[in-house]
Formats: structure tokens, C-alpha cells, sequence
């Protein structure tokens, strides 16, 4: 099982790397979509990027409560353990 910093670690390092945004500016109380300047379609990909890499499902429902960068890896973290 991950710890949280392995989780906050690699999902920062798989944004860097999709949405070229230094991970300098990740805070975890920062707005996702704003820092990563996601659209719609990006966001499909972040959240695609995140059920393939971690092997869980996010509900479209879910998708609306993640908002901050906090929000992404607690949902990760959480999901993870079940």
C-alpha cells in the first residue's frame, strides 16, 4: 500500500508531466482546475489518468467534489485502501 507522500509524489509528477505546469505551483488547497488550466476535456484526462494509473473508478458524481489538489489525493488515498 502507498502512503500519502508516495500518492501526493506521483500524482504531481504525472500533472507535471501531462499538463506542463512546474510542480512549484501545486499547492494543496489550489484550485486544480485553475492551476493546470483545465477545460473540460482535460479534466477527462486528469480524471482518466487517474483511474488508469491507480486502477480505481471515479463516479461522475465524484468528479465534482474534487476540486483542490487536497481533494485529488484524499480521493486517491481513500479509494485506494478498498
Amino acid at each position: 500500500m502507498r502512503t500519502r507522500q508516495e500518492i501526493i509524489e506521483q500524482v504531481n509528477n504525472i500533472l507535471e508531466e501531462e499538463f506542463e505546469v512546474e510542480q512549484s505551483e501545486f499547492a494543496p488547497d489550489a484550485s486544480l482546475k485553475e492551476t493546470l488550466s483545465l477545460d473540460s476535456i482535460n479534466l477527462v484526462d486528469l480524471i482518466a489518468l487517474v483511474q488508469i494509473t491507480y486502477k480505481i473508478t471515479i463516479p461522475v458524481e465524484d468528479v465534482k467534489k474534487i476540486q483542490t489538489f487536497s481533494d485529488l489525493y484524499d480521493y486517491i488515498e481513500q479509494h485506494l485502501e478498498q
